[in-house]
């Protein structure tokens, strides 16, 4: 039996989501609301449907689904606009997990084997409503799809009778007692579609609904029993944070059993406070949640380090970390970390932009506008490949570095972010 997945699903339209495929009525004007309201309800997964009706408007969509990735603390799969593997290059160059091919369009069959192919069978998904196309295009499916999204629900067991595959079946007016009767299909993987947007709230009692069934559910496991830890005299382990992009440490505080067994059930850290002497969910009143991205405990079992993604700052004071109070230090010279010389670089153009700076050779660069700062970046990128031609090394070092800093200005020019580049670059 499958793993079973909770799978909200936002069909975009005109920038908005909308109720579905067939219901352009607005259920939301701002979609990255939702992927926040889904991943903080513990959703796996989430699916978009574009569904925009011409090419300037799927462009709009496009950036939208940029921004609902880089929202998006779970994996994003996306379909519609599919007519070619140009379209399917930009789904996944926008961040998401996975392109959903339209197996009810005989275009999006024709190009499978090309995608897979290009871009791996993991990240291929193709959505259908009737059986027969995909007994028709079988051993296609089978080579070169991963899995399938159901999107009749009363055809399951026709489902069933034509492939093996995984598949995850659309529902949008089933009642949530219905659930286990889906679940109970080895080969369903996951449910989608309104029963789950408009109960999203309730994704978290429907998984422990599930877990008291035996039904298998995404979860955190972890490879050590809490007996296992060395506990204090207070029966609490602490538990040092840290941010998973920047290693800055960013809090410290404490669990019991029942805090370490919430954080592997939801996701998101949960502690105890020693101080109120209950359960607290980080985030849960602020918003700035901590999604859980690697627990390890050190060498006597008596500390955890906690590797999070954090949503907004740790600290209750406002600011990022908790460790701000300078008691003392030695002057030493920071080991260069390239991301953060990077980062502090594009800062401070981006403050000259903000608060330009008399005599500032940027705000030059900013105020004689795009044409003079693309003329320089060529004339930057020339120099390089001339210094390449010349034995010394260093040279190239210089020109480079001349042509990175014009680059940067570029960027704050267009409002692009290093962030904005590495996801590009990793999503390639």
């Amino acid at each position: 039996m499958f793993i079973k997945k909770f799978v909200p699903c936002i069909y975009l339209y005109q920038t908005h989501a909308v109720r579905g495929l067939d219901d352009v009525s607005i259920v939301e004007t701002d979609p990255l609301r939702l992927v926040s309201k889904y991943v903080e309800n513990n959703a796996d997964e989430i699916i978009v449907f574009d569904m925009s009706d011409n090419d300037e408007s799927h462009e709009e969509a496009l950036d939208i689904i940029k921004e609902i990735c880089k929202e998006s603390e779970i994996d994003v799969s996306c379909g519609g606009n599919i007519k070619r593997m140009e379209d399917v290059k930009k789904i996944l160059y926008a961040g998401c997990a996975r392109a959903i091919l339209d197996y009810d369009k005989q275009s999006n069959i024709d190009i499978t084997e090309e995608v897979s192919l290009k871009f791996g069978k993991d990240k291929i998904l193709a959505c259908f409503s009737d059986p027969s196309v995909i007994e028709e295009n079988i051993d296609l499916v089978d080579k070169y799809i991963s899995s399938l999204i159901l999107l009749n629900p009363h055809i399951i067991r026709e489902t069933i009778a034509v492939t093996s595959l995984p598949f995850i079946v659309s529902i949008n007016q089933v009642a949530l007692n219905k659930l286990l009767e889906i679940f109970a299909y080895p080969s369903v993987c996951g449910v989608t579609g309104n029963t789950i947007n408009d109960n999203a709230a309730e994704i978290q009692d429907l998984k422990n609904l599930c877990k008291q069934n035996d039904i298998p559910i995404v979860s955190l496991k972890s490879a050590f029993p809490w007996e296992s830890f060395k506990l204090g005299p207070d029966g609490l382990v602490p538990v040092v944070v840290q941010d998973y992009r920047t290693d800055e440490v960013l809090m410290v505080a404490y669990m019991n059993k029942e805090a370490f067994e919430n954080t592997l059930l939801t996701g998101k850290m949960t502690y105890f406070s020693r101080s109120r002497g209950e359960l607290w969910v980080k985030g849960e009143t602020s918003g700035h949640y901590q999604y859980v991205k690697s627990l390890t405990a050190d060498c006597d079992m008596d500390t955890i380090l906690a590797k999070v993604s954090q949503v907004g700052v740790a600290c209750h004071t406002g600011a990022k970390s908790c460790f701000f109070n300078e008691i003392t230090k030695k002057d030493y010279r920071e080991p260069d970390n390239p991301l953060m010389v990077f980062e502090e670089v594009l800062d401070v153009i981006k403050d000259r932009k903000v608060h330009p700076k008399e005599g500032s050779y940027t705000n030059y660069l900013f105020d004689k506008g795009i044409d003079k700062i693309l003329k320089k970046l060529g004339e930057e990128a020339t120099e390089i490949v001339i210094a390449a031609k010349n034995p010394n090394s260093n040279e190239v070092k210089y020109e480079i570095s001349d042509f990175l800093y014009h680059m940067m200005v570029l960027m704050v020019e267009k409002g692009v972010s290093w962030e904005d580049i590495t996801t590009e670059l990793a999503n390639r």
